[in-house]
């Protein structure tokens, strides 16, 4: 099977901005990242406020210009093109908003026509390529209503409705579920996702939730203070993050170890030994775990942590109390020491101090 080809790629790519008050430094808003995103990816890009992940997106659709570095769209290094030849690279990036940017003068269906009247469409064409989209994302009957007749997740089905009329090959969702509540963010994401199998389209997420990555993406690059620091498959990243910025990204939708304050309370409420285990994939028998503590008599409570699941691969931790047989205290210590043994042969782990 042959290797993807790159959709996106951006080497050593910068992005600085004068200093906004007379005698300040310059502001490094994107500094040195490469990426590459291949052709089919999901690719989440995530970060805290600030990190640099809109500014990325903006210079991938060329609305900003990068300082310095080679950003290549098909091949095609468009970070030094003329304006007049970056109209047909726009024209294959579709693009979907936080805040919708619908037309409120115009229908549903005309917004979703707009990019196609810029491009120069054909009336009829238009007509056909709307009618498909709207039907694509379900709102067929509302073609004649307008924005403000919609709820936000319908106005987010238009937007990408509109984003993809003209057939990108990319589609970049800035913040796209930032505005909604849980449950339309679930259609919502569930829908790029048909956007991508049925599509083949190419889809870059900027987001600052880790559930929309989870849920949505294949690979995930964490920016922090206009850097990449971490780049992998989700699965990766989130099973053993290696930088401290995207261990804090994760601990919003993963619980690893307790903290010091979850610890103490805790400690207040389960006497006992407090261990973690770690589990990752199919490498990991819970049922052989935990009967490693059966057979040895020692009975357990799992206390916190959780259990993942990534693309049908799951992972996670588990903090457990555990609680020796009735015998004497140094049998009993013995005992969850001899199971602890043996459960270390299968996975790691971490005693709670």
């Amino acid at each position: 099977m042959p290797a993807p080809s790159p959709v996106v790629e951006l080497r050593e790519v910068s992005k600085v901005y004068p200093p906004t008050t007379r005698g300040g430094a310059e502001v490094v808003a994107i500094d040195k990242v490469s990426l590459t995103i291949d052709a089919g990816d999901v690719y989440g890009i995530i970060g805290y406020s600030g990190a640099g992940k809109s500014t990325l997106v903006r210079l991938v659709n060329a609305l900003e210009r990068s300082t310095s570095g080679e950003i290549l769209i098909n091949g095609q290094d468009i970070a030094r093109l003329p304006e007049r030849e970056l109209r047909p690279v726009r024209l294959g990036i579709g693009m979907i908003f936080q805040q919708f940017n619908l037309l409120g003068s115009r229908t549903v269906a005309a917004n979703v026509a707009y990019p196609l009247e810029v491009a120069g469409r054909s009336k009829e064409t238009r007509r056909a390529r709307v009618a498909e989209m709207l039907d694509f994302v379900g709102l067929g009957d509302k073609a004649g209503a307008y924005p403000d007749q919609l709820s936000g997740g319908q106005k987010q089905r238009v937007g990408i409705a509109r984003a993809l009329a003209g057939q990108p090959s990319i589609l970049l969702a800035d913040e796209a579920t930032s505005a909604l509540d849980p449950e339309t963010t679930s259609e919502v994401l569930d829908l790029l996702g048909r956007v991508n199998k049925e599509f083949g389209v190419t889809i870059i997420v900027i987001t600052h939730e880790m559930d929309v990555i989870q849920t949505l993406a294949t690979k995930v690059a964490v920016m922090d203070q206009g850097r990449v620091i971490e780049r992998g498959d989700v699965f990766d990243v989130f099973s053993n993050p290696q930088q401290a910025a995207s261990a804090r990204f994760v601990s919003t939708v993963v619980k690893g170890l307790p903290s010091s304050s979850e610890l103490a309370v805790l400690r207040r409420r389960h006497p006992g030994r407090l261990v973690t285990l770690a589990f990752r994939d199919s490498s990991v028998d819970q049922a052989r775990v935990f009967g490693e503590f059966a057979d040895a008599g020692v009975t357990f409570e799992v206390v916190y942590g959780g259990i993942n699941e990534i693309q049908g691969r799951s992972f996670g931790h588990l903090t457990l109390a555990l609680a020796a047989p009735r015998t004497t205290d140094a049998a009993g210590d013995a005992a969850i020491d001899a199971a602890l043994d043996r459960v270390r042969t299968l996975t790691t782990v971490t005693e709670v101090r």
